[in-house]
């Protein structure tokens, strides 16, 4: 009886040491990227106004995260991005200008390259409408007051 106890004891310590490893093998390492937002609409923004917003991201992965590359769909949107690995959960931020001289429907992409395993290539947006300047007037900021010069 005691032999019999002893093997089902060592069967089960074996099952559960085995299950525990599959466990942990299954858990998938490395660099994991979460934006707060991906997309960022300016709504009605004035023409000539700042038209700089900001992207935070977190590293939920296990690994260091590195972004290699951050391109604008077109030259007037510039993508700024940090060049040094972001740690397992800490945070960054990705810095997008547009340049709000062109009037009419902001529809711009920024697609970034980077080392993380649940997405690789990432594409944020930014979206908005330019509204013309008064004319004659002074360029002015996006509550409509004249900028400050």
């Amino acid at each position: 009886m005691k032999k019999i106890l002893f093997t089902l004891s060592l069967l089960a310590t074996a099952f559960f040491g085995m299950n525990t490893a599959i466990a942990q093998a299954s858990v998938e390492s490395g660099a994991k990227i979460e934006f707060e937002k991906e997309t960022h609409d300016y709504g009605t923004i004035s023409q000539y106004a700042d038209g700089t917003c900001e992207f935070v991201f977190k590293n939920t992965g296990n690994e260091p995260l590195v972004i290699s590359n951050a391109k604008g769909s077109c030259g007037c949107t510039v993508p700024q991005w940090p060049r040094e690995p972001i740690a397992p959960g800490q945070t960054g931020t990705i810095k997008v200008k547009y340049d709000t001289k062109r009037v009419g429907i902001i529809g711009k992409s920024v697609t970034l390259q980077s080392n993380a395993t649940n997405e690789p290539t990432k594409t944020i947006r930014i979206k908005g409408n330019v509204k013309a300047a008064p004319k004659g007037g002074a360029p002015v900021n996006n509550s409509g007051a004249p900028a400050a010069g």
